[in-house]
């Protein structure tokens, strides 16, 4: 399906991966000029992949029935060559997104509205930024960038779409977007800075006492049950490693929020594809393995995703999923870790309240405005969220002793 022609470039949509080449998408996804954008940002963020897109597309945890419908924009020279991309997809739904626009889609629905479908510019049941308008490297990537934005507007139109959602976006998306009509939204995560340190004590040492003292104590009882933690990457994701740890993450998932997204069959896929770039925790006591915590990791930083278990123990989540990416980051020299969405808890190990950011376009003008106002009142909530957060940290403050 094409959308049409902007300024000599092609606009069109395809509806799987696999008629994109891998290095072709990736030289839009993870351009060397990347490098040069401001800091925070990671120029390999493995879930924009073509890596890690198809294998959603091959385990069908995207396209058939599950409610994302791969619509990717695609914008090409006249030669072919593919100068930037969009993770893009037609929802029937909102969930999987975690940006929560279901107060949005009822109200626009009870006043006679159809809010379904809608597009979602994202990196599916991803929590994590990263870029969104995937643009190559070269002296046209503005124009590229903007027939982009111009191929979301046609596609809404053909679809019949009632929005468009461009989630956990970075710059220069956001500002492409704002000036292309979009609301800016805001949210909250915790992710914990590498400060140069050589080993976790290091870190420790930034801390109060009291809570250097109780996160000494929880590593300690997290593992007091004779719980020992392996780190898996590459040709240590075994089969029976993947089965293992789907079964924590489809008993923790269908405990939270009943049906988990990702399925047995992409953990294969993905672990073939980019196996490499997975940092997996494992527990095991008394000969099997009891939990996980699943990882992704970029050029510098390390993503927490996914964790489950089949044996509580306290402090074990704690360990596996906010600790171990502390001494792993550190041991590879790695700026951050991202741990995900929501989680007030982790504040206390030592990760910060951080701003991320959405951008959202309405075409009823009527529901724009409403949602726009909203908007406005919600930003300065989370403003007033994260300075009292961060208030709250457990480092020392200055003065404070460092016994």
């Amino acid at each position: 399906m094409s959308s049409g022609e902007d300024g000599g470039l092609r606009v069109r949509v395809a509806t799987s991966l696999k008629t994109v080449p891998a290095d072709a998408w990736n030289a839009c996804a993870h351009p060397p000029a990347i490098a040069s954008v401001p800091a925070g940002h990671d120029r390999a963020n493995p879930f924009v992949s073509h890596e890690f897109l198809r294998a959603l597309e091959e385990s069908g945890c995207v396209g058939g029935r599950s409610g994302w419908s791969p619509a990717y924009l695609l914008v090409e020279d006249g030669e072919d060559r593919l100068l930037a991309a969009a993770p893009s997809f037609l929802k029937s739904h909102s969930q999987g997104e975690y940006v929560f626009d279901h107060s949005w889609a009822d109200a626009y629905q009870r006043a006679g509205g159809r809010y379904y479908p809608k597009i979602q510019v994202a990196a599916p049941f991803t929590p994590a930024t990263g870029p969104r308008l995937l643009v190559a490297d070269g002296p046209r990537a503005d124009e590229a960038r903007a027939g982009l934005i111009a191929g979301l507007d046609a596609l809404r139109d053909q679809t019949e779409a009632s929005s468009i959602h461009v989630t956990f976006a970075q710059e220069p998306d956001i500002a492409s977007l704002r000036e292309a009509g979009y609301l800016e939204r805001h949210d909250l995560q915790f992710h914990w800075q590498n400060e140069g340190f050589a080993t976790y004590d290091d870190f420790l040492a930034t801390l109060a006492s009291r809570k250097r003292k109780a996160l000494k104590r929880e590593r300690r009882e997290a593992l007091s049950a004779g719980i020992t933690v392996e780190v898996l990457s590459g040709d240590g994701l075994t089969e029976a490693v993947w089965d293992d740890f789907h079964s924590f993450y489809e008993d923790t998932g269908a405990r939270k929020w009943g049906r988990p997204y990702l399925n047995r069959a992409f953990f294969s896929a993905v672990g073939a594809a980019m196996g490499e770039r997975i940092v997996l925790v494992m527990a095991r006591r008394e000969e099997r393995y009891i939990a996980g915590a699943i990882n992704f990791r970029g050029a510098n930083t390390l993503y927490g995703r996914n964790w489950g278990c089949v044996e509580d123990h306290p402090f074990l989540h704690f360990e596996l999923c906010y600790h171990q990416a502390i001494d792993y980051a550190i041991a590879h020299g790695l700026a951050r870790v991202e741990a995900g969405a929501q989680g007030e808890h982790k504040l206390a190990r030592g990760y910060r309240p951080v701003l991320t950011r959405s951008l959202h376009h309405l075409a009823d003008p009527g529901l724009a405005r409403a949602v726009a106002h909203y908007l406005t009142s919600e930003r300065q909530q989370i403003a007033q969220a994260q300075e009292a957060l961060a208030a709250e940290s457990p480092f020392r403050k200055a003065g404070d002793s460092h016994e």
